[in-house]
């Protein structure tokens, strides 16, 4: 549940946004480069998150996640942002255009167009970090590990602690497959290591 966005194409980066949605937003920026031949995708991320962390230092806000990805004229830039009181439209507007104008006189991202999409996390909030279990403890996820934990790779269940890179979940219900657990409130370590993918469960 990722909540209502708002998408606007444009082949230039000051065309007017429309109306604020809900929960999170989404502002898209096509911006053009001459084409080079070298693929620079995971330095042109590092790169990009550096330029994203000191505009949103400056606003308050914190980088969740940058993220580079398709090839050709298909490159999607995705940069997350958010902040404890919850990001607005112009949050995303007024990074989209600092960090594109930033990226444009330091050449960040070479290879071609992309497409620049600045947006909040949503009610579902990808975790990432070891900060973000810290911060999130007590909260529902749900993940997936890379490698089976009891023969099972899904889990749901409350964010116990996080301690030592490993974070203890109380199962909200049973594993669908694999191994039975002794009772529905059972408790999982799991290696940080091993987790592939953990969002927020919205609790409304």
């Amino acid at each position: 549940m990722s909540g209502n966005c708002c998408v606007v194409p444009s082949d230039c980066r000051n065309t007017p946004v429309g109306a604020s949605p809900l929960f999170s937003f989404r502002v898209l920026f096509r911006v053009l480069w001459q084409s080079q031949t070298i693929d620079l995708m995971a330095f042109a991320a590092d790169r990009v998150r550096g330029v994203a962390e000191r505009v949103a230092a400056s606003s308050g806000l914190e980088i969740v996640n940058v993220e580079l990805r398709g090839g050709g004229k298909a490159r999607m830039l995705r940069i997350v942002i958010d902040k404890p009181a919850g990001v607005t439209h112009e949050d995303c507007v007024n990074v989209s255009r600092e960090v594109s104008t930033i990226l444009d006189v330091e050449d960040a991202v070479s290879g071609g167009s992309y497409l620049l999409e600045v947006s909040s996390p949503g009610l579902d909030r990808e975790l990432f970090r070891p900060a973000d279990y810290e911060r999130f403890t007590g909260s529902l996820l749900k993940l997936t590990t890379r490698q089976p934990v009891n023969g099972n790779r899904h889990f749901e269940g409350r964010l116990e602690s996080f301690r030592n890179g490993r974070l203890t979940l109380e199962l909200s219900k049973p594993p669908k497959k694999g191994k039975p657990v002794e009772s529905a409130e059972a408790k999982l370590e799991i290696e940080l290591a091993n987790v592939e993918k953990s969002n927020l469960v919205p609790e409304i």
